[in-house]
């Protein structure tokens, strides 16, 4: 032990860094004074994690706690190397320094510091660890992905309670996880409700647009600097957001403003940032208009085999829906649609009557369906989103779009509560700090 770091001194940082981040090594955790375990790390690919902070993060405090300070310290210089703006490394640092002419009860205990940065800091610090100790989900899949379309390559599932977005690639149809990022939400948490409220939607969006730095630049002029290299729109409010009366707008993935690395996990407007730098890895993965963007508090990991009976149930009701609609027995159509279904301002009722009124002109109809993805919504067993390509030809009248059904399970039988077209949200500028 270094002479200028004494056996009280040293005893405290020491306390100070396991209170915060745990002890390293396997040993029990305190995570806001709350005992855990760890839970062993699984390298999936090992140039992403190798150099990604949080792992050097890790091993900075797992030095401090096996009572290594210099070697502590050049594990923070090589973090501040790598990322120069990364304040909460900047921190630790200082912690490490100043640990040499004072006590330290707790990280970030620098005299005169603004308190509620500090805290920013060491939430962030939580959140960062806790992400590095958990298991990376390399043979389960989240269960909201039971059928992603062909040409959906990639899918976003962000886990609000680990500050978490995930990566996963359709590999002929089965999700496979790929990477994962640090994320930021809002200032309030979770479930958006009303516009202001400075809090991140859950449900399943998908993005509608790409909006890169020099859009930005031309869009929003100074208030560009926000969004760091750029912005992903999502389609919040999505049709069951309306439906529940939720409102607001300018809900992006985006990144952060160039002079700092990272923002800490809950300050941001309602929009989900991440490093400039990992906005920067996911931007290979989107499809505009096509990738989806899973919001949920909490996954539920499962077998890539667990929702095959699903999607089997599914692809059924939708098939038969289809067949239905074909045979022109409105009646027997009609019975697919649940009781407080809603289509824009029009509810049963009128769905009824104008279908009625349709079918009544037609000798004919053939209906083709393709591209069709099934999303199961975050929170509800008991809703799923289904969007696919529609084919309609008849006697008098043909159309081809795409299409967006929500489906929700009533007395045991799987019946359509909202249909429409699948149209992206306008894009708009948050005009905040997002």
């Amino acid at each position: 032990m270094k002479a200028w770091l004494t056996a009280p001194r040293y005893r405290a940082l020491r306390y100070a860094a396991a209170a915060l981040f745990g002890a390293a090594g396997g040993a029990a955790l305190v995570m806001d004074g709350q005992p855990g375990h760890a839970v062993p790390v699984a390298v999936v690919n090992s140039e992403h994690v190798a150099v990604e902070p949080d792992a050097l993060l890790f091993r900075t405090m797992r030095e401090i706690s096996n009572h290594r300070l210099d070697a502590a310290l050049t594990e923070i210089e090589k973090v501040i190397a790598t990322y120069p703006n990364f304040r909460l490394a900047h921190l630790i640092k200082g912690d490490l320094l100043l640990a040499r002419a004072r006590p330290l009860s707790t990280v970030g205990n620098a005299p005169g510091a603004p308190q509620d940065r500090l805290e920013d800091l060491r939430e962030e610090a939580r959140a960062r660890l806790a992400r590095h100790q958990q298991q990376r989900p390399t043979d389960r899949v989240p269960r909201y992905l039971v059928q992603l379309q062909p040409d959906q390559k990639y899918a976003f599932i962000i886990d609000t309670s680990k500050y978490t977005l995930y990566v996963f690639e359709n590999s002929k149809g089965t999700p496979r996880y790929i990477a994962d990022y640090y994320i930021t939400i809002g200032k309030n948490g979770i479930d958006k409700i009303r516009e202001g409220d400075k809090k991140t939607p859950l449900g399943v969006y998908h993005v509608t647009s790409s909006l890169p730095r020099d859009r930005l630049n031309v869009l929003y002029g100074k208030l560009s600097e926000l969004y760091g290299i750029g912005a992903f729109p999502i389609n919040y409010p999505n049709e069951w957001d309306r439906r529940q009366g939720r409102n607001g707008y300018g809900i992006w993935l985006h990144g952060v403003p160039f002079d700092t690395y990272s923002r800490p996990p809950r300050s941001s407007d309602g929009c989900v940032a991440l490093t400039n730098e990992d906005l920067e890895k996911i931007a290979k993965h989107v499809q505009a208009g096509i990738t989806p963007v899973i919001i949920a508090d909490g996954i539920e990991w499962v077998s890539p085999n667990t929702a095959q009976a699903l999607r089997k149930e599914l692809a059924q009701r939708l098939e038969t829906w289809r067949r239905d609609w074909e045979s022109l027995d409105t009646d027997k159509y009609l019975s697919h649609y649940a009781a407080d279904f809603s289509s824009d301002k029009q509810d049963l009722a009128h769905w009824s009557q104008h279908k009625h009124k349709v079918n009544a002109t037609k000798s004919w109809i053939k209906l083709r369906i393709d591209r069709v993805s099934i999303f199961l919504y975050p929170g509800m067993d008991n809703l799923v989103v289904v969007t696919f390509e529609q084919d309609y030809a008849s006697s008098n009248f043909s159309l081809q779009t795409r299409k967006r059904q929500y489906w929700t399970k009533q007395d045991g039988r799987w019946k359509i509560i909202y249909e429409g077209p699948a149209i992206a949200a306008p894009v708009q500028a948050p005009l905040r700090t997002g």
